[in-house]
C-alpha cells in the first residue's frame, strides 16, 4: 500500500510538473509570435517610408539639382534600410535615413517655390504620417520584446527557453536625435512686422 501511495505521488508530481512546463512552453511560443506580429507592423511602415523617398528626392532635385551630395546620402541610407536584416540593423539604417532626410528638408528651406509646391507638401504630409505610425509600432513592438525577453531570462521559464532554443528578440531602438519626426513646416506664415506707431500730432499754435 505504501508503495502504491509513493507511485501515485510521483505520478501526480510528474503530471503537475509536465503541465507547468507545457504552460511555460506555450507562453514562450505565444510571446515569440506576438513579437513577430508586432515587427510586421514596423516592417510595413518602413517599406512605405522607403518607397516614398525617391519621389521626395526627385521633387527636390527639380529645384536644387546641384545638391548632389545630399541626394546621394539619402539614396544610400534608403538602400541600407532596404537591405537591413533584423530589427537592430533596420533601426540603425532607419536612424541614418532620418538624419539624411533632415539635411534634405534643410535644403528645401532655401527654395520658396519648392516649399509652396503642392506635390512636395503632400509628400511631406505622407512622410509625417508614416513616421507617426512607425513611432507607435516601435513602442508596441518593444513592449512585446521586453515581455518575451523577460520570460527567456527569468526562472523557471528560462530553463524551458534554453531547452527548446528560444532566443531573446532584438529591440527596435531610435536614437535620441532620431526620435523626433522629420517635420518641416512650410505652410506657416512669417511673423507679422509690428505696425509703426502713428506720428505724434503737433501741438496747436498758441498752446
Amino acid at each position: 500500500m505504501a508503495v502504491l501511495i509513493v507511485v501515485v505521488v510521483i505520478v501526480a508530481f510528474l503530471l503537475v510538473f509536465g503541465l507547468m512546463m507545457l504552460g511555460i512552453y506555450n507562453g514562450l511560443v505565444s510571446g515569440r509570435l506576438r513579437v513577430k506580429e508586432a515587427w510586421s507592423g514596423i516592417d510595413v511602415q518602413l517599406k512605405r517610408r522607403a518607397s516614398l523617398i525617391p519621389n521626395i528626392v526627385e521633387t527636390v532635385k527639380g529645384y536644387a539639382a546641384h545638391e548632389k551630395t545630399t541626394f546621394e546620402n539619402v539614396t544610400a541610407a534608403r538602400a541600407q534600410l532596404q537591405q537591413a536584416t533584423g530589427p537592430a540593423q533596420a533601426a540603425e539604417a532607419n536612424n541614418m535615413l532620418t538624419q539624411t532626410l533632415r539635411s534634405l528638408f534643410a535644403v528645401a528651406e532655401n527654395y520658396p517655390t519648392l516649399k509652396a509646391n503642392e506635390n512636395f507638401l503632400q509628400l511631406q504630409s505622407e512622410l509625417s504620417d508614416i513616421e507617426e505610425k512607425i513611432a507607435y509600432a516601435r513602442q508596441f513592438y518593444n513592449t512585446n520584446v521586453l515581455s518575451y525577453n523577460t520570460k527567456t531570462q527569468q526562472m523557471p521559464s528560462a530553463m524551458v527557453a534554453n531547452m527548446f532554443g528560444f532566443q531573446p528578440a532584438e529591440f527596435f531602438e531610435a536614437e535620441d536625435a532620431a526620435r523626433e519626426d522629420v517635420k518641416v513646416d512650410f505652410t506657416s506664415a512669417p511673423p507679422a512686422t509690428p505696425a509703426a506707431a502713428p506720428p505724434a500730432t503737433p501741438p496747436a499754435p498758441g498752446s
